[in-house]
């Protein structure tokens, strides 16, 4: 029998965060991996990783819903938040190994797969350009023919769809409108003004002039206005085809009434934990896409989420805005699921994101490749971890 004997917990920078990843090694010397976010949102997971290890030392990695229950036990007065991103940490680390004992990848766990090819849609596309040029060696997007430019790149390279945030012009530059993060004009109040709406309007229609009418746009608003606001931004970038627009709203009601009423798809779902937060949206019907984090549910949690979606005719994406190793897991989960839609991947990032992995991933015609080796097929590179030591920063995420 297997038995868990060690972990251990890297980081190094990425920019303007953090990449973490955990390790989980067994008494016969077999390692799984797992990627995980601290440095945005999710402040001491780290920590509480290192207090529920204990619990899962000595058990058998092969009985993964054996440790996800005494797992949910220990935190049950906890549950969700931390908490379960760090159950959820250790749970793909684990099925890296289980993937990896039985040499079969895990989607093979899972009754195998229904694709080869996930088809990724390019996130925080001009955003990163806009906010963090620098760090991922671009020319800078500075205007919104800047915009234009870089859809006009993401249809050449063969991708079918883009994901980008509202830019507003100041003092004739670009600049980010993220009241939801507390950066800016609009926190904490997070109210809609013309200007703003205008500003949403002006950011789509110069992606769509890049990409042209067959590649899909999404505009993602985060945290960053009520329910009057998401309301009006929908009806400004109604004109311009989106592909959907998503937000983030802790009420499904709320939701529910934009989705009704609004002139494109809403997406909506990436920050909400286990199939208890997910059951009153699917029931109020709040989504025409369900946004799931593989990375903060864990795989088999986000099965089950999936599965439950599918019972109210809803498709899943994956919300992935990591690294390489969080991009594999979440390819994954799109591989073994029938109700998939689009998955998302972050294209610009720092240059030694590929440097940090065994076997960077291959994206071809706007597809991710499914890796077929054991586990994620995907281990992490010590050595190179350690080139980039982890720095203090300030989160623009």
């Amino acid at each position: 029998m297997l038995k868990v004997k060690a972990h251990e917990i890297f980081r190094c920078d990425a920019g303007w965060r953090i990449f973490s990843f955990l390790k989980i090694t067994t008494q016969d010397g077999i390692i799984g991996w797992s990627e995980f976010n601290e440095s945005f949102g999710s402040p001491g997971l780290a920590g509480v990783i290192e207090a529920l290890m204990p619990n899962v030392i000595g058990m058998d990695p092969m009985d993964i819903e054996m440790v996800n229950a005494v797992l949910a036990t220990k935190s049950t007065q906890s549950r969700g938040g931390v908490v379960r991103q760090a159950i959820a940490a250790i749970e793909n680390a684990l099925l890296d190994i289980k993937g990896k004992a039985l040499g079969v990848p895990v989607y093979q766990l899972f009754g195998g797969k229904l694709r080869d090819r996930i088809p990724v849609y390019w996130s925080h596309c001009g955003s990163y350009r806009m906010r963090n040029p620098d760090i991922v060696g671009t020319d800078p997007v500075r205007t919104y023919d800047d915009m234009t430019k870089v859809g006009e790149e993401v249809r050449k390279r063969g991708f079918t769809a883009c994901k980008t945030n509202i830019a507003m012009e100041v003092d004739g530059k670009l600049r980010a409108y993220r009241p939801g993060f507390v950066v800016g004009k609009g926190f904490p109040e997070r109210n809609w003004d013309a200007f703003i709406a205008r500003s949403a309007a002006r950011t789509v229609e110069a992606f769509r002039k890049g990409v042209g009418p067959d590649v899909g746009i999404m505009l993602d608003t985060n945290f960053h206005f009520r329910t009057e606001g998401f309301r009006r931004i929908a009806e400004a970038v109604g004109p311009y085809d989106l592909t959907w627009l998503e937000l983030d709203v802790h009420d499904p009601k709320s939701i529910a009434l934009l989705r009704r009423d609004a002139p494109c798809p809403i997406a909506s779902g990436e920050t909400l934990l286990e199939r208890r937060d997910f059951k009153p949206y699917l029931e109020a019907y709040a989504f025409d896409t369900a946004i799931v984090d593989v990375i903060w549910n864990g795989f088999s949690e986000s099965l089950k989420i999936a599965s439950m979606a599918d019972v109210y005719e809803v498709n899943v994406a994956p919300h992935n805005f990591y690294g390489h190793l969080a991009s594999v897991i979440s390819a994954h989960f799109c591989a073994a699921i029938p109700n998939f839609r689009i998955m998302e991947t972050d294209i610009d990032s720092v240059p030694w994101r590929d440097e940090i992995v065994t076997n960077a991933p291959v994206i071809e015609n706007g597809d991710f490749l499914l890796p077929k080796g054991p586990g994620w097929g995907m281990d992490v590179n010590e050595a190179a971890l350690k080139k980039y030591p982890p720095k203090n920063y300030v989160v623009t995420q």
